[in-house]
């Protein structure tokens, strides 16, 4: 992981700290753009957070059908 320094050196002014140059950046977009730019990428953002949620909730059903099974088949083993 490179040191701070490293990180200084990648800006343009090379006194100014990583978050410094964050907060120009987001400063330098937020002039270069209105709301309804906030409002796309919040859009997308959602978007792909309920797509993500959608994919963990199937998985976590079916690993939950698969570990009641092994519960069952486990149960049938020692009890047969």
């Amino acid at each position: 992981m490179p040191n701070n320094q490293d990180n200084r050196n990648r800006n343009n002014n090379p006194n100014q700290s990583v978050n410094e140059a964050g907060r120009n950046g987001g400063e330098a977009t937020s002039n270069n753009h209105e709301n309804e730019f906030y409002e796309e990428i919040g859009r997308k953002g959602g978007e792909a957070r309920n797509k993500q949620n959608d994919f963990d909730k199937k998985n976590q059903e079916e690993t939950d059908g698969q570990d009641k099974k092994r519960n069952e088949d486990d149960y049938n083993s020692i009890n047969s």
